[in-house]
This record gives C-alpha cells, sequence and structure tokens, in this order.
C-alpha cells in the first residue's frame, strides 16, 4: 500500500456451495478500528456474528454488499462470478476507497490499487469485516430459501454439499436456487435418462436483498 486512505476491505462467502448465490462484502473502517472478536467468519460462531456485524455496520466509515446469482454463475463460472460480486459490493460504498486489500485474489477491471492478502481474513480487519458481512447476507437468504423450499435443508447446511443435501438432492432433484453448473447438480439433472432428475423442484422464491 501506499499509505493512503480509506482503505477498504473486500472478502465474498458462497464459492463452494451447491446453491444459492455467492455474496461479497466491501468495507471500510475507521484508522485503528478492530471490533472485538473480529476473525475470518468461519471461524466465529453464528451468534457471535450476527452481534458482530451490527457492530461493523454501526462503526464502518463504509460498508455494501454486492452479489452474484445463481444464473450468473453458472453463465460465467463461480471465479468470475466471484469478482462480479466483489465488485457490485465496491461500486456500493457511498465513499470512495484509495486502496483494496482484497482476500486471496487480485480484483480485475477496477481502477483502485489493491492488494490481495492470502487468508487475509484472518490477517486484516477490514477483510474480516467484510467476510463476516458478507457470511450473515448469505446466511440470511439460505434461510429465506429454506422457508421456500424446506425439504433440502438449507437452513442447516446454507447450500454445501453435505451429506444430507447430496440425499436431498438426488431424492427431489435440484430447485431454481441450486447451481446446476456444479457437477453434483449437473449429474442430478441430467441423470441416466437425461431428465431433470427425480421429483425435481418447480417454482421460483423471491428475496429482498
Amino acid at each position: 500500500m501506499d499509505g493512503r486512505s480509506p482503505v477498504a476491505g473486500i472478502d465474498e462467502a458462497g464459492r463452494g456451495p451447491l446453491a444459492g448465490p455467492v455474496v461479497a462484502a466491501a468495507v471500510i473502517l475507521p484508522r485503528g478500528c478492530c471490533p472485538p472478536g473480529l476473525d475470518d467468519s468461519k471461524k466465529v460462531p453464528v451468534a457471535r456474528r450476527e452481534t458482530l456485524a451490527a457492530v461493523i455496520r454501526e462503526a464502518a466509515v463504509a460498508w455494501a454488499v454486492g452479489l452474484a446469482s445463481v444464473e450468473e454463475i453458472d453463465r460465467i463460472n463461480i471465479h468470475q462470478a466471484t469478482f462480479m460480486a466483489m465488485r457490485r459490493a465496491l461500486a456500493g460504498l457511498v465513499v470512495q476507497p484509495q486502496h483494496l486489500l482484497v482476500d486471496g485474489y487480485r480484483l480485475p477491471d477496477v481502477p483502485v490499487p489493491q492488494t490481495a492478502v492470502i487468508h487475509g481474513d484472518a490477517q486484516c480487519a477490514a477483510i474480516a469485516a467484510a467476510s463476516i458481512l458478507a457470511k450473515v447476507a448469505r446466511d440470511r437468504m439460505m434461510a429465506e430459501y429454506h422457508r421456500l423450499y424446506p425439504q433440502y435443508g438449507f437452513d442447516r447446511h446454507k447450500g454445501y454439499p453435505t451429506a444430507a443435501h447430496l440425499r436431498a438432492l438426488a431424492a427431489l432433484g435440484p430447485c431454481p436456487w441450486h447451481r446446476r453448473s456444479f457437477a453434483p447438480v449437473k449429474a442430478v439433472c441430467t441423470g441416466p435418462q437425461g431428465g431433470a432428475g427425480p421429483g425435481a423442484a418447480e417454482g421460483q422464491g423471491a428475496f429482498d436483498f
């Protein structure tokens, strides 16, 4: 970095699941701000994440959340969709950052100087804060999808390929929130008969993001 401020941390949640969008957050924290207990969202218990998210939103100079939809993931692949969600989060900031700290990879097609930080959500307060906001936002969305399609157990596994999720997917086929470009979902969609899979769930829900 060149010492300029403000600096935005950017991170995502939801690259690995079989269902739901990928969500990213961008956060600008005041210089020296590090809320107690802040850490990589995967290491923070659910209740604590919710509390931290409220603290971060209150303390932040600016924050924003962006997403890429299931349809976009299937069309351009999860890697590019993650970048899309990050750029949307960055565009949502009401304060223009002078530098970006991005978890893992450099973010292409943005004019702002940046640094990619490997395991940044465990090392950098702004990235960890973005990790928390992205995870909380995505978990809330998956809870809504569970209300619409309770048979898949989205409230428990959040779309990740757990044994229970794979069993439900095999028995029911995919719902509109499943990523059909991901191998386990694609296998059910094509199936031995080339159909949509057994009992494919139908219907569409909406989430007021």
